[in-house]
């Protein structure tokens, strides 16, 4: 019944957006819709304004990253319909330096999520109120979402007692404080781990 009424909304979708969806495909019983990079903002002021679909509450906005495609980044919408009690995503391809029309001025609770997907991968929105980093620090080099950003950052940060401030440092590994845990039960041990002597033993 379920998957009736989302390919009736792809349907209804694909129609109503014309030349502004790509595709629509119902998977897992989830439709997701592709659009045009350049028409997101005015195909998801179509689905608020439309009472058929009446997706006016925004859950998220992300990115994806698939370094290895000419337009690498995904940007991902969900969107509600809380009359209807139905979810879509709509999926966008972009690159590092195309920008995305915000939806914002259409749905503003899309603000901290756009900013969010613009610190993390590099995404740009056009037409945003506000676009500036939200979760790292000031300063901070690259996107931390990206594959290929390194996966020890570049610089890390710690408040120094005597200079009674935060630092930045290059990244050092220092090898001769790595801990190893050799008894971790995750390596199948076949001895009893210490604080375990008083629990039932399997039979050999």
């Amino acid at each position: 019944m379920m998957d009736e009424t989302l390919n009736e909304l792809g349907a209804h979708i694909a129609e109503s957006c014309g030349d502004a969806v790509l595709g629509w495909r119902l998977a897992y019983g989830e439709l997701t819709v592709a659009v045009a990079r350049a028409e997101i903002a005015t195909v998801v002021a179509k689905l608020a304004a439309d009472p058929k679909a009446g997706f006016v509450s925004i859950i998220d906005v992300c990115g994806a990253d698939y370094p290895e495609r000419e337009n690498r980044f995904d940007v991902v919408y969900h969107l509600l319909s809380p009359t209807r009690n139905l979810r879509v995503r709509l999926k966008v391809e972009t690159d590092e330096m195309s920008p995305v029309p915000s939806i914002t001025p259409v749905l503003p609770g899309a603000n901290w999520f756009e900013r969010e997907a613009y610190d993390l991968y590099g995404i740009l929105f056009v037409g945003h109120p506000d676009l500036r980093r939200l979760l790292t620090d000031y300063g901070f080099e690259g996107h931390p979402l990206r594959k290929d950003f390194p996966l020890t950052g570049y610089v890390e940060v710690r408040y120094d007692d005597e200079q009674k401030r935060v630092v930045y440092e290059p990244v050092r590994l220092t090898q001769e404080f790595r801990d190893f845990d050799f008894l971790s039960p995750w390596e199948g041990t076949d001895y009893v781990l210490p604080g375990d002597e008083k629990a039932p033993q399997k039979a050999s």
